[in-house]
């Protein structure tokens, strides 16, 4: 009976140890459950040694073969909640923790890793499980996606943006790119969306086909918001080939922002003159321009304003170098409406229309309109046969050293007096021309 005595206060010992909080210590001490306390990061409550936040005994003996002697004291995220309690209560929460199945990303007892995961700072072996991969598998990455730093901009849990963004998408951003952020703040023009939207209205924030990571090759992406520019650049006859080369629209404008109107990367003729202002430019070559209107006292008025969009379209256009209006591609064209709709758009667009005149043009013999002689005849002669497009040695652009007729420069020997000129050029003898008292010849 003594030893049935002692065998008695043994085992209500052993109870009394199973249910206090001391027996917490020996579940990670013993040899059953050492393991789960060996990690490098062990949740709290196994670290301090205590089981009983998460686990509740329910039978006097433990471990007994084939009955589970331990519940958990609450089901799914109830069970975190009572030390976790400020997770999930954003607007909007992540699936699992609305589900409460917080186990489906942590483990509860420890890991290797941060945060009971399995993973490291490399998260997309975890976020992929449920999460498409195919925005992580693409050619152009984005650099925190390429390394799986999801939460560098998710919050895993909840968040009040969406996406579970951890703030607003251009704050986020701009946190990393703080020399772009500088360089948006001092610039003179910036592009509408980087200045009102999220920079995932043009990015892909985790991959994508194009460079830089953008929602669409150049410049279909320009063109979705630019609607009339798409369609010049989809029916344009005469296509500026910048716009179609790679770059696209980046060719000539800053996709964020700029130092001049048209989010340009300098003024207009800067940009221009950055690719016309070679002698190897196309093939054959077009004409290097730089050259052309360097030391040239006298420019075309819109090249003084330095505006070469006042004639030229340079998305593409359906005419002759880019021109915003018809213009004889040959050096010959009679005069017809229509034809000469370039030049006319600016200048006076009665100049060509009649015989004589006294309010249309000054280059005329008394009445006589010696524009409408020289452009409506049956060899009617371009306005550059005489004139320079961009710039000029000589008044009226015309040309000192003669203007290009295939391998030769036709000598103009233009002079002007108060009331008119004369000109003795190598298609015809030497002529006056008098607006007040008209030359006669016979």
């Amino acid at each position: 009976m003594k030893v049935l005595s002692l065998a008695s206060t043994a085992l209500a010992g052993l109870a009394l140890f199973c249910t206090s909080p001391a027996y917490a210590a020996s579940c990670t001490t013993t040899e059953c459950h050492a393991p789960l306390a060996a990690v490098k990061y062990p949740h709290a409550p196994v670290k301090d040694g205590d089981c009983s936040p998460c686990h509740i005994q329910k039978g006097k003996e433990h471990p007994v073969k084939g009955v589970k002697t331990f519940d958990l004291s609450a089901k799914g995220a109830d069970l975190c909640k009572d030390c976790h309690d400020g997770i999930g209560k954003k607007r909007l929460v992540h699936a699992p923790v609305k589900e409460g199945e917080c186990t489906g990303c942590h483990k509860p007892h420890g890991t290797q890793q941060r945060f009971l995961l399995d993973v490291g700072e490399d998260r997309s072996p975890l976020c992929l499980n449920c999460h498409d991969a195919k925005p992580f598998k693409e050619k152009y990455m984005h650099g925190p996606a390429a390394v799986g730093s999801c939460g560098t901009c998710h919050d895993p849990h909840d968040s009040v943006e969406k996406g579970l963004m951890k703030g607003k998408v251009r704050d986020i951003c701009l946190s990393c790119h703080a020399d772009f952020a500088k360089q948006l703040n001092q610039a003179a023009v910036v592009h509408p969306p980087v200045a009102k939207d999220a920079c995932t209205a043009c990015h892909d924030a985790h991959g994508s086909p194009y460079k830089m990571f953008v929602k669409n090759k150049l410049p279909d992406l320009c063109t979705g918001c630019h609607k009339s520019i798409g369609k010049v650049v989809a029916s344009a006859k005469v296509p500026h080939k910048p716009v179609l080369q790679e770059g696209g629209c980046s060719n000539c404008h800053s996709s964020h922002f700029g130092k001049a109107k048209g989010m340009l990367s300098a003024d207009q003729m800067t940009v221009c003159l950055g690719c016309h202002g070679t002698d190897t430019l196309g093939t054959p070559p077009l004409k290097n321009i730089k050259k052309q209107i360097e030391g040239k006292p006298f420019l075309h008025g819109p090249l003084k304003k330095g505006d070469c969009r006042a004639c030229h379209d340079p998305h593409g256009s359906d005419y002759f170098r880019l021109l915003k209006g018809n213009y004889p591609d040959d050096l010959y064209l009679p005069y017809k409406d229509g034809a000469y709709e370039a030049c006319l758009r600016c200048h006076e667009r009665n100049l060509l229309r009649f015989p004589e005149t006294t309010i249309y043009t000054k280059f005329r013999n008394g009445n006589r309109n010696l524009h409408y002689v020289h452009v409506v005849a049956r060899k009617g002669r371009t306005c550059r046969i005489c004139h320079e497009a961009h710039a000029s040695d000589g008044e009226k652009l015309i040309n000192k050293d003669g203007s290009q007729f295939g391998a030769w420069k036709i000598p103009l020997n233009f002079t002007l007096t108060s009331t008119g000129g004369s000109c003795a050029p190598g298609c015809h003898r030497k002529f006056k021309y008098d607006r007040v008292k008209a030359e006669v010849y016979n």
